[in-house]
């Protein structure tokens, strides 16, 4: 899925990264999705001639201004600092707010995202305009505790102003030192504003917890698509068989999405193989379509798919493909709504670059971006559900699966 497809497809698909506008984690720094292999500055190729767009960049006129800079301004500068900012401001100028550059710290605190383990209040984030989002709180962690509940916007942090902030501030702000704190304004519903204090700690999230319930339903929660998020499915899924479940309720709220092929492999324990999970396309071609692979286990067993409003990107994959397929019923609120595909690519000295290449479409053709899925059966989880440890969603799938 590399801007140029030169060496093994294997490898090349194991590098989509589906990431939820620009989705972090506030701990370490960056957001979840990860890779197993990266494209070097020596594979990146072009996926299309850019009307308009010459080969290179005209270079006189950058250096007229750093020229201008170095002779008259009034101020420190370090030749190594202003090359980041002319490679930051290259990429922001794409107006997107999926394709993002990383230097070397922000790259490597990139990566440390996907183990699940890091130092902060656990809280997804987003960016919507210039609007720094909760996509969703960690369960059990200090953002929850705390009461920040998804769509809260971050006016203020530690009293500075977040309006219009890159994610990477926004982080690197709200992180720190476990048994520190830091103190966060929110706007909520478009006009209350809250302000709270949040202490740090030290959290680590698997990418997957699974149970047998006494009522002899599966339980799969599915926190994040890493590395090892199919493997660990499929155990989960050999003990359900084994165990005899009558019903499995896969749940993905709050799971910002992750690596392209781990929601592949979780869906193809449901969906027969050679399947279509997934089309990408761009500029309305079709670049890719990902079949489902290996043996769909799990096909028979009736199926639930827990979603909320912040189930994005690869949790909306899997949550479209077992619907669209007819394996699992969607219950819960409306997704995220995140309908793109992002690829990361190494330049060698440790800055990365992540940038859109790709839509992404159901097996039954939609595209979801800012549209969301919306569940088969609409049921809202209140913060005073939260409070109270009730949950009305997972108990609506228990009794539709034991009900029949």
């Amino acid at each position: 899925m590399e801007p140029q497809r030169t060496h093994h497809k294997k490898s090349s698909k194991s590098l989509i990264l589906l990431l939820f506008a620009l989705t972090f984690v506030v701990g370490a720094g960056v957001g979840f999705m990860g890779r197993d292999s990266l494209v070097t500055q020596s594979t990146i190729g072009t996926i299309a001639n850019r009307e308009g767009l010459p080969d290179d960049l005209e270079t006189e006129t950058v250096e007229a201004v750093y020229d201008s800079l170095r002779t008259n301004f009034d101020g420190d500068l370090e030749y190594a600092t202003l090359i980041e900012g002319l490679k930051d401001g290259l990429v922001k100028a794409t107006g997107d707010p999926y394709t993002e550059y990383f230097d070397k710290e922000e790259a490597e605190s990139f990566d440390s995202e996907l183990s699940g383990s890091f130092t902060g209040i656990g809280a997804e984030l987003g960016k919507e305009d210039s609007f720094i989002v909760i996509v969703s709180p960690l369960s059990g962690f200090p953002a929850e505790k705390a009461g920040l509940l998804p769509r809260d916007v971050i006016a203020e942090i530690d009293g500075e102003n977040a309006y219009d902030i890159t994610i990477s501030d926004a982080v690197d702000k709200i992180r720190g030192e476990a048994g520190t704190s830091v103190k966060l304004t929110v706007i909520r519903g478009g006009d209350e504003r809250i302000d709270m204090e949040i202490t740090r700690e030290e959290i680590t999230i698997p990418s997957v917890e699974f149970s047998v319930r006494d009522d002899n339903i599966g339980y799969l929660k599915i926190s994040r698509f890493g590395p090892d998020t199919a493997s660990l499915a499929k155990q989960a899924a050999l003990e359900f068989i084994a165990k005899n479940v009558e019903g499995i309720v896969v749940d993905v709220r709050g799971n910002p999405g992750g690596l392209l092929d781990s929601s592949v492999s979780v869906a193809s324990l449901w969906v027969e193989q050679g399947k279509v999970i997934v089309d990408e396309r761009s500029g309305g071609t079709t670049r890719d379509t990902l079949n489902a692979t290996g043996n769909s286990i799990l096909s028979s067993i009736p199926t639930v798919v827990l979603i909320n409003d912040g189930s994005a990107s690869a949790s909306e994959i899997l949550a479209g493909a077992l619907r669209d397929h007819g394996k699992a019923t969607l219950i819960g609120q409306k997704s995220y709504g995140k309908g793109s595909v992002q690829q990361l690519i190494d330049f060698g000295d440790g800055s990365k670059l992540k940038v859109t290449i790709a839509r992404w479409f159901t097996p039954g053709g939609k595209n979801i971006d800012k549209e969301g899925i919306e569940p088969d059966q609409a049921i809202e989880r209140t913060l005073e559900d939260f409070k109270a440890e009730r949950d009305p969603q997972l108990d609506s799938a228990i009794e539709k699966l034991i009900g029949g």
